[in-house]
């Protein structure tokens, strides 16, 4: 029996039924044959699967979607979580792009902050250098002191002092050092905060033109 013919049957067959007990028609293509199957029922192996509900007069009056693969499913899941987030990555940009704004209300205001930050660093760096200085006039007092006991025991207390005051020379002077290396960091953050802040206001000025 060909598709047709079958189709012919099975219409025919709806038309006759009442309304209370009318057929459902379906046509599906078989993935083996690649035929195009008319049918009052859908088969057990076809569950799932793509397929048209059609009327009375052969009307397509539906379409089921085939359920999707796992395959499917995992790339939904995927852009799914993409899409969420971006949405959070969107929502963190803008808090960041209003923090900005609040802590600059002008380019201005950026250099000023960076001149303030720049002026704390180095009134550190005079600090710790004259820390530096004392404690290298301390060693100095210290080695003139343990002259006195070149050839006799040198006291403990006096040992102490010594080994405290290598600790003191040699963390202050590192603390030297990380201040001053700080200045190229403190450039960099106030250059990167000046290039938000230009970016921000042109963009809120190209969303209010449009």
């Amino acid at each position: 029996m060909t598709n047709l013919r079958a189709l012919a049957l099975l219409l025919g067959a709806a038309c006759l039924a009442t309304p209370a007990i009318a057929q459902k028609l379906y046509k599906y293509t078989d993935p083996a044959t690649g035929r195009t199957i008319y049918t009052d029922k859908v088969p057990v192996d076809q569950a799932g699967k793509a397929n048209e509900q059609l009327s009375g007069q052969g009307m397509v009056v539906k379409r089921n979607e085939a359920a999707p693969t796992a395959e499917q499913i995992a790339a939904r899941e995927a852009l799914r979580k993409r899409k969420l987030e971006e949405e959070i990555a969107a929502k963190e940009e803008k808090r960041k792009n209003q923090a900005l704004l609040n802590t600059y209300p002008s380019e201005r205001d950026v250099d000023e902050a960076r001149e303030r930050a720049l002026k704390a660093n180095e009134d550190a760096v005079k600090d710790a250098e004259r820390k530096l200085a004392d404690a290298q006039k301390r060693k100095q007092a210290l080695a003139a002191e343990s002259e006195f006991y070149a050839k006799r025991p040198m006291p403990a207390q006096l040992k102490r002092d010594i080994q405290q005051n290598e600790v003191e020379l040699k963390a202050t002077a590192e603390l030297v050092e990380k201040k001053k290396q700080e200045i190229d960091a403190i450039n960099a953050r106030y250059d990167e905060d000046l290039r938000r802040y230009r970016e921000v206001i042109k963009a809120g000025a190209i969303a209010t033109t449009k």
